[in-house]
């Protein structure tokens, strides 16, 4: 039976939700415009926009400045012989230099999933870049392909962006039992100290003895209630999983 549309949607979400790495394409500048391809470093924040952290030094920073259009392909290595199986997505758009009013946030949340990347805010001369995604490709294997919905890959600020905060302290503090049995659910992992790291409009992400987990929505959640929903009904799912 193959694979519906909303499938390819659920399963490329999970892969760019759970990675941070992925090859950047570029035109190149010194080239006449042939393909440049770079490994690159990535966060997602609680919409589905997707931003690198760049050296200006960087040849593809150059390439950008010169020609926004670029590509970002995520993949995960299958662990099959036949390694077609990987699965893969591109995402294409143009990759614009954030504001520096706005990259407050972007460090924030580039330094909650890769901590590492903070000692690169004290060197000058590297800046916030954010891909306008104009189109998505799935590849989940051989004959599982196809161009995505954009719907929710446009910049859709969630109402409850705000509040994450407080519902991340919640969530910890009150909830804590559901968290655990997420990941126990999803990852096999029975950690009783696990704790939920980040929200994003299609689940949120759990920190495990310093290691990232994404736990998915159904759907992608917008409003506060949505993602009350949502959350209750996960404890409700995976009570049978309760450390």
């Amino acid at each position: 039976m193959k694979d519906s549309k909303a499938d390819y949607e659920l399963n490329a979400v999970a892969l760019f939700r759970s990675s941070n790495t992925a090859v950047l394409s570029t035109l190149s500048k010194s080239t006449n415009d042939y393909p440049f391809g770079s490994f690159v470093t990535f966060v997602s924040n609680s919409n589905r926009d997707l931003f690198i952290y760049a050296s200006d030094i960087a040849e593809h920073t150059k390439n950008i400045l010169n020609d926004a259009r670029a590509c970002v392909t995520i993949c995960s290595i299958s662990k099959d012989d036949d390694k077609q199986t990987s699965a893969r997505l591109s995402l294409i758009g143009d990759l614009i230099r954030v504001p520096v009013a706005e990259t407050d946030a972007c460090l924030s949340r580039f330094f909650k999933f890769l901590p590492d990347s903070e000692r690169y805010s004290r060197i000058h001369g590297f800046n916030f870049y954010k891909l306008n995604i104009l189109k998505a490709r799935w590849i989940g294997g051989f004959g599982q392909i196809g161009w995505l919905d954009m719907k929710h890959w446009a910049t859709n600020v969630p109402k409850w962006e705000k509040s994450e905060a407080a519902m991340i302290e919640h969530m910890n503090q009150d909830h804590s039992n559901v968290i655990c049995s997420a990941l126990n659910a999803h990852f096999g992992i029975a950690d009783p100290n696990a704790q939920m790291l980040a929200l994003c409009t299609d689940g949120y992400f759990i920190l495990s003895t310093g290691q990232q987990y994404f736990i998915p929505f159904d759907q992608p959640c917008y409003s506060g209630s949505s993602i009350r929903a949502a959350l209750v009904q996960q404890a409700k799912a995976y009570r049978s999983f309760e450390l």
